[in-house]
């Protein structure tokens, strides 16, 4: 007799595991990722729950510095012979804004930056190569996030905390594109507390 039930997914977490734990890595509360997800706090819970007995932890603080990779990711199929780590050019500048569509009112249309794309209340423009961040918040200005490319996220974060940077969260992916590129991010703060970040894109194969 066969037997019944869902069949075991083939990762450690499944697809909606997976997506709360890197919004818990973002640094989301499950008020928020639920309103992300458009699901009740308590489905957050419970996939935080599970995700924790998944994988041996105690402690949803955990999740911030676990460095699960998804089974399907690009960045698995990365890594090589260690380098010395190189941050590369700024690939987004962050700010924050009262009113979404205002400003993509304003920094497209008046200022004439090429809108690349938007997701509810995040929206991306492009600054001649580095990619402008513009996220709807009740308290807009303060100090804008600088995000660095690296070639590998993975070999940056671990030599970076070796040199006594301390991360808020482990590399976690953000969005993964409709052609298959992953973004992936880490953050940390510079000496005054302000907030920098790892990026990196991965592409598929």
């Amino acid at each position: 007799m066969g037997t019944r039930g869902r069949p075991r997914h083939p990762d450690v977490l499944t697809p909606a595991e997976w997506q709360v734990v890197d919004m818990v890595r973002h640094g989301m509360p499950n008020r928020e990722i639920a309103r992300r997800r458009g699901v009740s706090v308590d489905a957050v819970k419970f996939h935080v729950a599970n995700a924790l007995l998944k994988l041996g932890l105690e402690r949803r603080a955990e999740l911030r510095t676990w460095r699960g990779v998804p089974a399907d990711s690009a960045l698995r199929r990365q890594g090589g012979p260690a380098m010395a780590v190189r941050l590369g050019a700024i690939g987004q500048i962050a700010r924050s804004v009262s009113d979404i569509q205002q400003a993509v009112e304003f920094y497209g249309k008046v200022l004439g930056l090429p809108h690349l794309y938007t997701f509810g209340d995040l929206a991306f423009f492009d600054c001649g190569g580095t990619r402008l961040f513009l996220s709807a918040s009740d308290e807009p200005g303060g100090a804008s996030c600088l995000y660095f490319q690296v070639d590998d996220i993975r070999a940056a974060y671990d030599e970076l905390r070796e040199r006594g940077v301390e991360f808020e969260n482990a590399p976690h992916l953000i969005h993964k594109h409709d052609n298959g590129v992953e973004e992936w991010m880490a953050f940390f703060p510079d000496p005054d507390g302000q907030l920098l970040a790892l990026m990196a894109q991965v592409a598929p194969g």
